[in-house]
């Protein structure tokens, strides 16, 4: 198990630096030309809760809409691909892998989406991942959303990440 505050100044006593300010308290980007590209890796997930029938008919394929998780993995997929321009200050990074999986948590009556995205960059991956899950929770709300418009998104969280200056990082309750 990795030992968040070992990889995380918040964690720890030690002073938080926030490195998209600069000296005087304005937004900057990072400059991350010094930096080395490294193999980056981060997991998120996040839920959609909506009632029992709902689910039945999303994961029966028959909403009015169709296959409706189709349509969620190829959001999450362009989200991800377009993090940069959703996200003011995150830096444009090539993604060189991005796995999208939508699994049914019946006991909930949700929908859980977990992506892990890749690449080979000097800044980190993170946000992709999350905007993925994000947009493509969105995506099965708005798809479905004449039926329970009830529904809740949430939690979304980042389980793990790997690479960079901090190396890797896990959320405890992800192991």
């Amino acid at each position: 198990m990795i030992n968040p505050a070992a990889s995380n100044p918040a964690a720890s006593n030690a002073p938080v630096r926030f490195s998209h300010l600069d000296a005087a308290g304005s937004a900057q980007m990072v400059d991350v030309s010094n930096r080395s590209a490294t193999v980056r890796q981060a997991v998120a997930e996040g839920f959609l809760s909506m009632a029992p029938p709902v689910l039945a008919m999303v994961l029966a394929g028959s909403t009015p809409k169709g296959d409706v998780l189709a349509v969620a993995r190829v959001a999450a997929i362009q989200a991800a691909k377009r993090t940069w321009e959703l996200i003011p200050l995150c830096h444009p990074i090539p993604l060189t892998g991005l796995e999208v999986r939508i699994e049914p948590v019946t006991h909930q009556s949700s929908l859980r989406i977990e992506v892990t995205a890749r690449t080979l960059a000097p800044t980190g991956v993170e946000m992709e991942a999350l905007t993925a899950v994000q947009v493509g929770l969105l995506t099965l709300y708005d798809m479905v959303k004449s039926a329970d418009p009830a529904m809740v998104i949430g939690p979304v969280r980042l389980l793990s990440k790997t690479g960079g200056r901090q190396g890797a990082w896990q959320r405890e309750s992800a192991a």
